[in-house]
């Protein structure tokens, strides 16, 4: 399932990205909170040795984007010895299913992609069951799907504050700690700031002015490989970048873009045929 890097390539990409993180942060405008980006070194697909070898070179927050894969690499026996500060950030979407097993990996630090109050209800009734002797509540984002897509999971934006509230208010085993996007996709910044981010940035005011809450104590997580130096530019806290550290993902017995359109191109013919022969 994993194939192992060039750990010299590993060190040199995560440097590389460190440095680029510091220095959009020092782009940002004053008037933005003074809050130093996080960076989620993104995993998936990637073997346990190329985790390792990012921790080595000192980085700590790591991203997974499914439950089974986060589970089976966090309980690795090499991660388990040679990572103890590890901090697993979940950034997939959570059916309620799988709550209990993703809430048992250890190290678990944030869930990024709440999405619905009966998720936060059940994230935190599991938080509370499973965790009996560590009062430590569980950081969580609420996941906004800021542009619409029907593809994308998250919140419509106008029901944000209602489950921050919620949050806050009706689940004590959690700690609300900010707003994720994933955004459209291909994005052109020539065009001006990416809408996504702006709705996003709202988003949050709107939170922290009807909850009363401190700005610098909500975080925004927005931006990846291709975009996280704009996206820290405009406000986020939180960046979630994985090619640009580990190369290109590799995903098993997956066809080609050229070979899938092949592929669509002619199921959609073989399915024109039938329904000739079906009205004839």
């Amino acid at each position: 399932m994993w194939k192992a890097g060039m750990s010299s390539e590993i060190g040199k990409a995560l440097q590389a990205v460190v440095d680029r993180v510091k220095q959009a942060a020092a782009r940002r405008p004053q008037t933005l909170p003074n809050v130093t980006p996080r960076l989620v070194a993104v995993s998936k697909t990637k073997s346990p040795e190329m985790v390792v070898e990012a921790y080595q070179q000192g980085q700590r927050n790591f991203g997974e984007n499914y439950v089974n894969e986060l589970v089976e690499k966090s309980s690795d026996p090499q991660i388990l010895s040679l990572c103890p500060d590890i901090k697993w950030h979940f950034i997939g979407h959570l059916q309620k299913s799988n709550v209990n097993k993703l809430l048992g990996v250890p190290n678990l630090f944030m869930v990024e992609t709440l999405d619905s109050v009966k998720l936060a209800d059940r994230v935190n009734s599991s938080w509370q069951r499973l965790r009996t002797v560590n009062t430590q509540r569980l950081k969580v984002m609420v996941q906004i799907n800021t542009s619409g897509e029907e593809s994308k999971h998250g919140l419509p934006p106008e029901e944000t504050v209602n489950t921050v509230k919620h949050i806050i208010s009706r689940c004590p085993a959690l700690h609300f700690v900010g707003l994720m996007t994933i955004g459209r996709y291909g994005y052109d910044l020539s065009e001006g700031p990416n809408p996504d981010f702006q709705m996003l940035l709202g988003r949050r005011q709107e939170v922290c002015e009807s909850l009363q809450l401190p700005t610098e104590e909500v975080e925004l997580s927005m931006g990846m490989s291709t975009d996280f130096e704009h996206a820290i530019e405009v406000g986020s806290t939180n960046v979630r970048v994985g090619s640009t550290i580990f190369g290109e993902r590799e995903y098993p017995n997956t066809p080609s873009p050229e070979k899938r359109s092949k592929v669509v191109t002619e199921e959609a013919a073989e399915k024109m045929k039938h329904l000739t022969v079906t009205e004839q």
